[in-house]
């Protein structure tokens, strides 16, 4: 049987309804990205993630940034001019330690990595912190997969130190021609019809295709699909997206152990 990973950003909660929708989501994925202390998330929110990853069978992986709460890691920061190249190393491996920390005292791992917002969006293209990611990872544990934007330099780099990278999908974000999230600044970016989500979802984990802005059609060939657990029906697009794909005979499931 076919089968694809559902990932999904959380740890991120900042009020009680956000918690609740986190919790909610996490039943219908198979691997969670923990929001780690750079953008979002501290030692409880990171243990109450954890916890519920574990009730519902879902793999762990962490989800660093650059250490700026202020933007919720959505502003790009260059280096040597808004933080040194070395205090990013730091605080990357001090995010994704803690974390793996916190997974060790309940009895499991922390699997993989994925890079949050900006960073996730500069390494697309930059290779300088494509490579640092890699490197970041790899001197930590090099059985930690990189999570990350197929046809980017996420996967150049993962490939040049010996990381399994494995390409992931969006579900709710609108693509570029060249195969890249559609910039948040432009309007669409950021896909908010449940039909049009769902629609997505199944074409991009039946064919590997995805429409582009433009109207043209992409061949993504993931091995992830994405949820932002942040967006607006988040819990809805998770939970009607695993029925929506398992209808087709395909089966949701980990990338990772």
């Amino acid at each position: 049987m076919k089968t694809i990973d559902l990932n999904a950003d959380i740890g991120e909660a900042s009020n009680p309804d956000w918690a609740w929708a986190e919790a909610q989501i996490v039943t219908a994925i198979s691997s969670a990205n923990i929001a780690c202390g750079g953008h979002a998330g501290d030692d409880a929110s990171m243990t109450t993630t954890v916890k519920n990853a574990l009730a519902n069978g879902v793999v762990i992986g962490a989800h660093p940034a650059y250490p700026d709460k202020d933007n919720f890691g959505r502003t790009s920061l260059v280096l040597g001019v808004d933080i040194q190249k070395r205090d990013l190393i730091d605080s990357l491996k001090r995010q994704i330690t803690k974390l793996t920390e916190i997974a060790a005292q309940h009895g499991t791992r922390v699997a993989y990595v994925k890079p949050h917002g900006a960073l996730y969006n500069d390494a697309v293209k930059d290779r300088e912190k494509s490579d640092l990611i890699a490197e970041v990872i790899y001197d930590l544990d090099p059985e930690l997969a990189f999570l990350g934007g197929p046809n980017s330099a996420m996967g150049r780099a993962a490939n040049e130190v010996g990381l399994t990278f494995v390409a992931e999908g969006f579900i709710d974000r609108r693509y570029t021609d060249d195969g890249h999230l559609l910039s948040r600044s432009k309007p669409g970016a950021v896909i908010k019809d449940q039909t049009a989500r769902l629609a997505q979802a199944c074409a991009l984990a039946s064919t590997g295709e995805v429409q582009t802005e433009s109207g043209g059609t992409l061949n993504i060939n993931a091995r992830s699909l994405c949820v932002h657990g942040d967006s607006a029906g988040a819990v809805e697009t998770a939970i009607e997206a695993k029925k929506a794909i398992e209808s087709l005979g395909i089966q949701i499931k980990a990338f990772a152990r």
